[in-house]
């Protein structure tokens, strides 16, 4: 399903005659347009599959490098992503680490940053995201153990209310083997070292 880019040029007309301006003034008379193109972006994920990317396996003892079966997790930190809270149709953004224990079959590492981007592109809250990037990999992909981490900045924290430019939101959501803490807490370490507490700027 793809945004309806006709209307949401109307319903953002009406939205400035709203507040009160003058849609038809120069400076916002592409400003209509904008939002649909902005729209189309931010929302490119709603009703696209996320488990798709993870549908194309590579089998550890059989395919090209048999010996090259990971003896523990695969971590791979600092994902950039962007998404809307569909609290306030604000943004945030941070970065995403996903580590995660591998079987047989396992994936290229694109595909992980692709569930993520296909979720992120959603109206979305961060607390969810992580769980359903979380969900998706471990019911679609061979694993013992999933890991995500969120850390991202909100514009509803940051731009509005009590304006705290400097707050980010960390967020953990694990399955398998990582539900316990003792198994998890070296990955949470390596993530920390990455400077996984200081994402923005």
């Amino acid at each position: 399903m793809s945004v309806d880019r006709a209307r949401v040029e109307r319903i953002t007309r009406e939205l400035l005659e709203a507040i009160g301006e003058d849609p038809d003034r120069p400076g916002l008379r592409q400003t209509p347009s904008r939002m649909a193109d902005l729209y189309s972006e931010f929302f490119a994920g709603v009703g696209e599959d996320p488990a798709a990317p993870l549908a194309h396996t590579i089998s550890v003892t059989r395919g090209p490098a048999p010996d090259t079966l990971p003896s523990g997790a695969v971590l791979l930190r600092d994902i950039r992503f962007r998404s809307v809270c569909e609290h306030h149709l604000l943004p945030f953004a941070g970065r995403a680490h996903i580590a995660y224990l591998p079987g047989e079959q396992v994936v290229g590492l694109g595909a992980l940053v692709r569930v993520v981007e296909i979720l992120a592109t959603r109206p979305q809250v961060q607390e969810r995201l992580g769980e359903q990037i979380a969900d998706t990999i471990a019911e679609n992909l061979d694993t013992r153990g999933v890991l995500v981490v969120l850390d991202a900045s909100h514009g509803c924290v940051t731009m509005r209310g009590g304006r705290q430019p400097e707050a980010s939101t960390l967020t953990i959501a694990a399955r398998g083997e990582y539900t316990d803490a003792v198994s998890r807490a070296e990955l949470i370490a390596l993530i920390g070292a990455s400077g996984a507490g200081s994402t923005h700027g």
